[in-house]
């Protein structure tokens, strides 16, 4: 695995975070979980323009937001006691599948 995958991987994984310090935030009315929540923001967006230097945009993007949407939907369930329904087990499993499809198909 290079480099700019490893990188682009660590940003999904900041990306996850923040998304889920949006929910402490209360709408970014509580200081430090939003002065946190907007360094990820940060770290996150630079980690991927680094790796985009490197791999496809359309796909560093889209594997970016994947790992940042499929992590908050599991610390979702485990953090706030959200819906894990088979429905949504379901498309999480898509979405997963999606990422290392992306990633395997990408030179």
């Amino acid at each position: 695995m290079s480099w700019s995958w490893l990188i682009l991987i660590v940003a999904g994984l900041v990306e996850t975070g923040w998304a889920v310090g949006l929910k402490y935030t209360d709408g970014f009315s509580k200081f430090w979980p939003s002065v946190l929540t907007i360094a990820g923001i940060v770290v996150s967006m630079v980690m991927l323009s680094v790796a985009a230097r490197s791999l496809p945009i359309g796909t560093a993007y889209a594997v970016w937001v994947g790992i940042g949407a499929a992590g908050a939907v599991i610390l979702g369930i485990v953090l706030f006691g959200e819906p894990a329904n088979a429905g949504r087990l379901f498309f999480l499993a898509l979405l997963l599948i999606a990422i290392v499809g992306l990633k395997f198909t990408t030179h």
